[in-house]
């Protein structure tokens, strides 16, 4: 029985036109050109791909559609060539959508779990570091002429602030202020701020009293 792709293939060879020439004249793909020549329909994209192709190879060769066609619908069973999996799987070119879908699946996962983690150490941060703590006043090395110095600055809001070992109200910005008194000659000023997982910044400063 004479089949769509060898007469096809007949015509192709008495005009002395190449594979090669008939992919760029028709615009066909080369291996879908061969693939139809050898009746291998099941290797094209889909059943209206293969259909299309020979059409457009049959006109391209000067053969009559109607035959051509009658040749391939006798040979081409498109529930045999494109069904061979059971009924509701996924074919072949549709599991590059299914890649996709799971890859971003994949990336959003990450993402969520990464802004999840970054919301937890942020969170506990301090559970880890020492508080911050910004002594504005006195400065190091600062020589002052009263037997009084004020020690101020900011900390982080929930920890607890001690000046020389004694404890000094923080505000609910995280300000602290403390008057203390100075002994002539050099003193040192040390600033302790606690948070409430024991977590400490220490600053010290030096002072000499005039």
């Amino acid at each position: 029985m004479l089949k769509a792709g060898e007469r096809l293939k007949e015509q192709r060879l008495a005009k002395g036109i190449t594979l090669e020439e008939a992919s760029l004249a028709t615009k066909i793909r080369f291996s879908f050109l061969s693939h139809i020549e050898k009746s291998e329909y099941g290797k094209l994209p889909s059943a209206a791909y293969a259909t299309g192709f020979v059409r457009n190879y049959a006109d391209y060769l000067g053969l009559p559609e109607k035959e051509i066609l009658a040749l391939f619908r006798r040979e081409f069973d498109e529930n045999k060539t494109y069904k061979v999996l059971p009924q509701g799987m996924p074919r072949k070119e549709d599991f590059p959508l299914r890649r996709l879908k799971l890859k971003q699946a994949v990336i959003l996962g990450v993402l969520f779990f990464a802004v999840l983690a970054f919301y937890i150490l942020f969170q506990y941060r301090f559970a880890f570091l020492g508080p911050t703590l910004d002594v504005a006043s006195p400065k190091d090395k600062a020589v002052v002429s009263s037997s009084n110095v004020l020690v101020s600055g900011k900390t982080s809001p929930e920890s607890t602030i001690f000046v020389n070992d004694n404890p000094v109200a923080v505000t609910g910005n995280g300000s602290f202020k403390k008057e203390i008194n100075v002994f002539p000659g050099d003193n040192k000023i040390t600033i302790r701020s606690i948070n409430r997982f024991g977590r400490e910044t220490v600053v010290t400063r030096d002072v000499k009293a005039e």
